[in-house]
C-alpha cells in the first residue's frame, strides 16, 4: 500500500472516530436472595449491545416499553454501573475512572429526562438549578454564574424574570425547556433525551423538538434521542438502533430504516405507527416476553411471524444487509 492511501486511509479513521462507543454493553437487575427471600432469575435489561455515535450525530433509540431504551441511556452515560461491557467517550474509557473523576467528567455528558416536574428540584428557584451546575463545572460564581444562566435560559425561550420562579410555576412545555436548559448549563457535549416529549400535550410536542433540532446545529451535540414516538424520531435523528428486550434488531440510517426496514420487529413498529404506510401488515401477537425469561435464540421469535425452527437454538448477530444497515436475523428470503 502507498503511503498516500495510509494517509487518506488514517483521515478517514479520525474523520469516523465515535465520540461515544459502547462494546458488549450489559445490565442485569435481580434478586441474589438473602435472609428472607430466595434468588431469582435476573432481569436482563440490556445484553451485549455494541454502538458508536459520531460527534454532532443524533442517534434515535426505538422499541416497545421493556426494550431497555432507557436502562441503555443511563448506561452510556454511567448512571448506573454495567454489569460486564465497557463504555468509552473521546477514547476515554469511563468505567475505569474513580467516583470523583467521573463527577468532573460529568459537565461533557448530560440527560434530559421525559418529566421534567419531578428532574428539577421543586425547592429550588430556577436560577439556582441552574447556577449549580455553572458553578461546579464551569468555575463561574457570583454575578458570572448568574448572568451564564440567564443566558442559557434566553437560549431556550425563557427569560431572566423566570429566574426567581420555582418550577410549579410553569407549565410543562416550559419545565421541559427548563429542564433542557440545565443539561446546557454545563456545556456539554453529549446529551441523552429520554422521551423528552412523551409527557408534553401534542401542541407544544412540536415547538420542544424544533428547540432541541435547533439547539443540535446551532451548538454541534451529539444527541441519543430515546422515543417510542416513530414519526418523532425519523424528523430529528441521522440513525435509528430498534431494541428489543435489550438486543438490537436493527441499526440503520434513518431514511434507510424507514423506507427499506430489514427486520421483522422494525417492520411491525412502523406498521403500528400513525402514518407509516408504506409496510405491509404484520401484526405482532401477544406482548413482550419477561426479560427474566426471554425466549432462547433469538428473543424476538415468539411473536415474528418469520419464525424457523432454527430461530430457537441460534443467537442472531448483527450483520449488513446494505450501506451502514445492520440487522440482528438468520433469515434473507423475507419480504417486508
Amino acid at each position: 500500500m502507498s503511503e498516500q492511501a495510509d494517509i487518506e486511509r488514517s483521515a478517514a479513521e479520525i474523520r469516523v472516530q465515535p465520540l461515544l462507543s459502547a462494546r458488549g454493553i450489559t445490565r442485569h437487575f435481580g434478586n441474589d436472595g438473602g435472609m428472607f427471600s430466595k434468588a431469582s432469575a435476573p432481569i436482563r435489561a440490556v445484553e451485549g449491545v455494541d454502538l458508536d455515535i459520531a460527534s454532532g450525530e443524533v442517534l434515535g433509540v426505538v422499541g416497545e416499553s421493556g426494550s431497555g431504551k432507557s436502562t441503555l441511556g443511563r448506561l452510556v452515560l454511567r448512571l448506573i454501573e454495567p454489569t460486564s461491557g465497557t463504555v468509552s467517550f473521546d477514547g476515554k474509557d469511563l468505567c475505569s475512572l474513580q467516583t470523583g473523576e467521573m463527577r468532573r467528567f460529568r459537565r461533557h455528558m448530560q440527560m434530559i429526562f421525559q418529566d421534567p416536574f419531578s428532574s428539577l428540584n421543586a425547592r429550588m428557584t430556577i436560577g439556582d438549578a441552574l447556577v449549580e451546575p455553572i458553578a461546579l463545572h464551569l468555575g463561574l460564581r457570583g454575578q458570572a454564574a448568574r448572568d451564564a444562566a440567564v443566558g442559557v435560559l434566553e437560549r431556550v425561550g425563557l427569560h431572566a424574570d423566570h429566574m426567581k420562579r420555582y418550577p410549579r410555576m410553569f407549565s410543562g412545555g416550559q419545565r421541559q425547556r427548563i429542564a433542557i436548559a440545565r443539561a446546557l448549563a454545563s456545556s456539554p457535549r453529549f446529551i441523552v433525551a429520554d422521551e423528552p416529549v412523551s409527557a408534553l400535550d401534542v401542541s407544544v410536542q412540536a415547538e420542544v423538538i424544533n428547540l432541541l433540532q435547533q439547539l443540535q446545529k446551532e451548538l454541534g451535540l451529539t444527541l441519543m434521542f430515546i422515543s417510542h414516538d416513530l414519526s418523532v424520531v425519523e424528523v430529528i435523528t441521522d440513525r435509528v438502533m430498534v431494541l428489543y428486550l435489550g438486543r438490537v434488531m436493527e441499526l440503520a440510517p434513518t431514511e434507510s430504516l424507514y423506507g427499506n426496514p430489514a427486520h421483522p420487529y422494525t417492520a411491525a413498529l412502523l406498521q403500528a405507527a400513525p402514518g407509516m404506510t408504506s409496510v405491509k401488515k404484520h401484526i405482532l401477537k401477544g406482548e413482550i416476553p419477561s426479560p427474566a425469561n426471554p425466549p432462547s435464540g433469538c428473543v424476538f421469535r415468539t411473536r415474528c411471524p418469520f419464525a424457523i425452527d432454527a430461530c430457537a437454538h441460534t443467537v442472531p448477530t448483527l450483520r449488513p444487509v446494505g450501506p451502514d444497515h445492520l440487522k440482528a436475523c438468520i433469515r434473507d428470503d423475507i419480504e417486508l
